[in-house]
């Protein structure tokens, strides 16, 4: 390896405005509650072994072709399984020619944002919201204004209140963004009455809805209300993922939108397409099988959620607060005030721990300092149990907090 002294020094040379530069991956810690990873047992490999054999016999001559010759929204087969998904599940009425297949949603995002968006812009977001949207739109220079949620997600009276305020400063937001199922970070669901009001205040304001509904399939319950674009598509763009629904490794998502929409996001979308052989296989895979693989992956997710709650209120007790969501793969919770998360990301890396720190996350005037992210789809129960653990030991050492686990005090060892 070349000595320091002997390298090319580029950082003279990079553009103003660029992110920290990112660490070099040193693999998963043991107790990896960070991200939006997936269970490993919940990965059908032999079934997805079985729908690429299918799908390569079938169609693997198309690999010849960019976008297999189905043009740039995407391989027509996975935008048929989709657009299906979405009128069964989201109540949304569309057909393959208003879906643009992505790799991942948060492509759909930043293909929106070159579409939308130049520096000095303003956006609407919720309070704490998915923290690589507020990433970008700080990398963009945009500005954010924060609308406050509720126990019931986004509330709307308070935003009606903030574009008011903002159309009275002549300030018209670019649009507003949303998270109505399955909010990332606090896991709520938007009633059906606040989504109707929602889709009135961007009738009044003549303001885009964005709505991103990229956990949407993975809810406990059966009766989540229709999706805000199967509602009233006017003044809304969908975007999806399948990602979280099968293998994030496997990224793919979709923007659902009006024609003028796609038709730029195409004109953005200069990668050559999105990795076809994923998009063969996933449709290959959920065109027999997307309600039943759903149905199987949200049991073991509530189930690992029920060890986490456990093991939270075992070593954290009543320093800890937080609601259960009604699906997905988080969970947001507080702990007392006089704990900064930050100052827990490092001695928890140490003993093998990672979790996603509240800062992140938030857009609004709380810096959520005591907030945490705590994904639990891919540790096993076990995992779950000892990593729990093993950070209310390291929160007391650090903070004197929690004074109780396990139904024992802690102490100090001196």
């Amino acid at each position: 390896m070349a000595k320091e002294s002997d390298k090319f020094a580029y950082y003279p040379l990079f553009r103003s405005g660029l992110p920290p530069p990112a660490r070099r991956f040193a693999g998963l810690l043991p107790y990896n509650f960070s991200g939006g990873h997936n269970d490993a047992e919940q990965i059908p490999i032999d079934a997805l072994i079985e729908a690429s054999v299918a799908v390569l016999k079938r169609h693997g001559s198309r690999l010849a072709i960019y976008n297999l010759g189905h043009g740039p929204l995407g391989y027509e087969g996975l935008r048929d399984v989709v657009a299906t998904k979405l009128a069964k599940r989201r109540g949304i009425a569309c057909s393959r020619d208003d879906i643009l297949i992505t790799a991942g949603s948060t492509q759909g995002l930043n293909l929106l944002n070159q579409i939308f968006l130049q520096p000095g812009d303003t956006v609407v977001f919720e309070e704490f919201s998915y923290a690589n949207a507020i990433r970008d739109m700080r990398q963009l220079g945009v500005t954010i204004v924060s609308a406050p949620l509720d126990s019931g997600g986004l509330e709307i009276d308070a935003l009606d209140s903030i574009l008011g305020n903002l159309r009275d400063r002549r300030v018209h937001p670019k649009y507003i963004y949303t998270i109505p199922t399955i909010q990332n970070p606090t896991g709520t669901i938007l009633s059906l009455d606040r989504r109707h009001k929602l889709l009135s205040l961007a009738e009044k304001f003549q303001t885009v809805v964005i709505e991103d509904e990229c956990y949407s399939n993975l809810v406990w319950a059966d009766d989540v209300p229709p999706s805000l674009y199967g509602l009233n598509p006017k003044h809304v763009i969908h975007v999806g993922s399948l990602s979280k629904s099968l293998a994030p490794a496997l990224r793919l998502g979709f923007i659902v939108a009006d024609w003028q929409v796609l038709s730029q996001a195409i004109a953005c979308k200069t990668d050559g397409g999105t990795g076809a052989l994923e998009q063969m296989v996933a449709a290959e895979y959920f065109f027999d099988s997307f309600d039943s693989h759903i149905a199987g992956q949200t049991r073991a997710l509530e189930s690992k959620l029920g060890s986490l709650v456990e093991a939270l209120q075992r070593e954290f007790g009543t320093s800890i607060e937080f609601h259960p969501p009604e699906g997905g793969t988080f969970i947001w919770a507080k702990l007392p005030p006089p704990i900064d998360v930050r100052k827990l990301i490092q001695p928890a890396a140490n003993a093998g721990i990672a979790f996603n720190p509240g800062p992140e996350w938030s857009c609004g005037d709380d810096p959520a300092t005591s907030h945490l992210r705590l994904c639990f789809a891919l540790p096993t129960a076990e995992q779950i149990q000892k990593g729990i653990a093993e950070l209310a030991r390291i929160c007391f050492d650090l903070f004197g907090i929690p004074e109780r686990g396990t139904n024992a005090s802690r102490r100090i060892d001196s």
